[in-house]
């Protein structure tokens, strides 16, 4: 788990609720369900509005990321690459078949793949670049998702206050309606920013920068793979996927 998330979350939530307690108020004062359904419910279905289904759900798959993402070992990848170099250099690129058979990554294994049929560097590059740039675009769209809702949640939230206000508006003869529909006003409008710039955006924001590690994950192992189509020594492409490590 990504404990700098957790954190983070943690600690935003505690400083807002924190600041209240010290001003005198009071938590509960901020659970307001009418004014939590209209931000969220009106955010999410605006983002639903905008976006194809494939793209919906892929945003939603993606969340998992944010709490769970997916561990990258360039190092132990770069050995890998390494001994398939070995391999190459003994056997030829033929004795690279039983490895791309029980290779467990399907990008790396469709890179042996090309290895293994003889393809030309170029092409084998051309190849996998489109496959890591579409993927890489798809993950972009599915993460911007998050970003749209960050732009939406706050005008939601004054569509909610402007609604709170009307009820005050229509109730001025009965001060018992006031205080509720002044709640729902104030509440609405900090769920809206609140859970823009919270939630939404920072969560928008790390996908995108777990989506770039990935790709350049990837052109690491199309850098090593073309590597040895290219018949590089195995310490030249050792050197140069060391590049790619920070």
């Amino acid at each position: 788990m990504d404990i700098l998330t957790l954190i983070g979350l943690t600690l935003g939530l505690a400083a807002i609720l924190g600041g209240q307690f010290l001003e005198g108020g009071h938590a509960s004062s901020l659970l307001n369900g009418p004014a939590m359904l209209i931000v969220v419910g009106g955010t999410l279905g605006a983002v639903m509005l905008q976006s194809s289904l494939m793209q919906f759900v892929r945003g939603i798959r993606l969340l998992g990321w944010v709490f769970f993402p997916p561990r990258l070992m360039a190092d132990e990848a770069i050995e890998r690459v390494i001994s398939w170099s070995n391999i190459a250099r003994k056997e030829g690129l033929l004795g690279l078949e039983a490895v791309a058979d029980i290779e467990q990554d399907e990008f790396a294994r469709k890179g042996l793949q090309l290895l293994v049929d003889g393809n030309e560097p170029g092409v084998m590059r051309t190849i996998m670049e489109v496959e890591v740039d579409t993927r890489e675009q798809h993950d972009l769209g599915a993460a911007k998702l998050y970003e749209s809702m960050g732009g939406y949640s706050p005008t939601i939230g004054i569509i909610g206050a402007v609604m709170g206000l009307i009820q005050v508006m229509e109730n001025l003869s009965d001060p018992s309606k006031l205080g509720h529909g002044i709640a729902v006003a104030f509440v609405a409008t900090i769920y809206g920013v609140g859970l823009a710039n919270l939630v939404f955006i920072p969560i928008a924001n790390k996908l995108k920068s777990l989506v770039f590690a990935h790709s350049q994950f990837r052109y690491m192992m199309v850098e090593g793979i073309v590597s040895i189509a290219e018949g590089d020594n195995p310490r030249n492409i050792e050197a140069k996927l060391q590049g790619f490590v920070t």
